[in-house]
């Protein structure tokens, strides 16, 4: 599917193209969703260099995901997606030409349909593909922000279910889910800065005063939430520590129990075995009170083993 969104006197026109139209005048951004080989063909007559493919843009080589050719800046980018309670990277390639700015992907992004409904709207005034481009990556470091935000209030509900759920196993799926989470977004803010980074290095003259300064800030920004980042590792591993050494401490408390028990019912059974020996020289067998002191015997010795072992303080 071939999207074209013409700007021109503040106004924006969103159409759908086809393989025997060609590309309006004024289009500020042109956006291939899923395309097929007619449309790649379609799109490699507007193109000096050969159309990337989706192989093309998952590559993770520095120099297959930031490069420069004779149709401008190319910059392959991993944006964060909600999947239910997960969070996946979804890759885009933007080719950043003098007057448009071309963006292929294989799957539904979020932040494209934002600012998309942003642009329809009149909410995000862009005069030029490289403001557009800024833009839609200041949509990402927010949201990476908000991603942020969310892991850490999950991790405070985690705290305290820690130590108050007996039945760890949902614990240890959201602690695991919540280190894939952040891992991703670690991943999405490392490779935003790379993106950025190469753009402010290699297409500096190409953008103006105002480009330059929301580029700066949006470093500023990732630099910020790196460390919180960090931070979450942190606290997941103290959290993950902390699940399995109190599950530790249960299966201990259960084998403690197994233990005294089997301490506990050790004399009774010596007394049981001894006069389940039948010799005929054993004058209790003939004797008519013998069965009852047996009884009473293995009934005294558990109970004084068992408050032994209270008394000194080991139950």
């Amino acid at each position: 599917m071939i999207t074209a969104y013409v700007y021109e006197d503040r106004h924006l026109t969103i159409s759908e193209l086809n393989i025997l139209d060609t590309i309006p005048p004024g289009t500020i951004w042109l956006d291939l969703y899923k395309s097929d080989d007619e449309e790649r063909i379609w799109l490699s007559g507007f193109s000096v260099e050969e159309v990337p493919d989706e192989e093309d843009i998952n590559e993770i080589e520095a120099s297959a995901r930031f490069y420069q050719n004779k149709d401008g800046l190319h910059i392959n980018s991993l944006f964060p997606q909600r999947a239910g309670q997960d969070v996946r990277g979804v890759n885009v390639s933007f080719n950043l030409r003098e007057k448009f700015l071309l963006t292929i992907r294989e799957e539904e992004v979020g932040l494209i349909r934002l600012l998309r409904n942003y642009l329809r709207l009149g909410r995000i005034e862009v005069a030029t593909p490289q403001a557009l481009f800024l833009e839609l990556f200041n949509l990402k470091v927010d949201y990476l922000s908000d991603l942020i935000e969310d892991v850490y209030t999950v991790l405070e509900n985690v705290s305290e279910e820690v130590f108050k759920n007996e039945e760890l196993d949902d614990v240890f799926k959201l602690i695991t889910r919540q280190e894939d989470s952040n891992g991703k977004i670690r991943l999405s803010l490392l490779d935003t800065q790379r993106s950025l980074r190469y753009m402010q290095r290699y297409y500096r003259g190409q953008l103006s005063d105002n480009d330059l300064k929301d580029l700066r800030e949006m470093l500023s920004d990732i630099e910020s939430l790196m460390p919180h980042s960090q931070f979450i590792f942190d606290k997941l591993n103290f959290l993950l520590d902390a699940a399995m050494g109190f599950s530790g401490l249960q299966q201990n408390k259960i084998i403690k129990i197994f233990s005294v028990a089997a301490v506990i019912f050790l004399p009774p059974m010596v007394i049981a075995s001894g006069y389940g020996m039948n010799f005929d020289n054993m004058p209790e067998l003939h004797w008519s009170f013998g069965y009852p002191m047996a009884i009473i015997m293995m009934f005294a010795s558990g109970a004084g083993t068992y408050f032994f072992f209270k008394r000194k303080g080991w139950l």
